[in-house]
């Protein structure tokens, strides 16, 4: 969460949204399937921190990836911080190490269900880049407050007798 004094809205729901695909990956294993006509589109950023990715799907997806998890996935393991699953590619398994983090898409759409993530890199770089607001100055002559202007109206006039 930002240091700022104020409560960051957009990033408390981003990390519940994280959630959510947490909770759903977590009842898929649980399953060992997952139910019904449900299947996952996941992309995530194959630079963000944490991603383990085999060299040769790193070369051929330098930047973003999405994996479907439908019938064929196995080793599905779930921690607070990231997950983990094995795809075939071109019939090699392949383990992927995917953060939550990095994740920038989570589609199920045999739910209509889509959820946008914006990487945690773009969210720093927006908070490096809002201008900060100055610190109040104890000596500043505008902290005065304004004289006149306002009518001080007393309430005993409202009141029943």
């Amino acid at each position: 969460m930002s240091d700022s004094s104020e409560l960051d809205y957009a990033w408390l729901t981003q990390n519940a949204m994280r959630g959510v695909v947490r909770d759903v990956l977590s009842i898929t294993r649980d399953l060992g399937a997952l139910p019904g006509e449900h299947h996952f589109y996941i992309e995530f950023d194959t630079n963000a921190r944490g991603v383990i990715l085999a060299d040769r799907l790193r070369t051929q997806y330098p930047d973003r990836m999405t994996i479907v998890l439908q019938h064929q996935f196995d080793d599905l393991t779930i921690d607070e911080e990231r997950f983990s699953v094995t795809l075939q590619f071109k019939g090699v398994p392949e383990n992927i190490v995917i953060p939550f983090s990095s994740i920038t898409q989570f589609a199920d759409p045999s739910a209509n269900f889509v959820l946008q993530f914006q990487s945690v890199e773009e969210i720093e770089a927006e908070m490096e880049a809002a201008p900060e607001e100055p610190e109040d100055d104890p000596t500043d002559p505008d902290d005065t407050p304004p004289s006149g202007g306002a009518d001080v109206v007393s309430l005993d006039r409202f009141r029943k007798k």
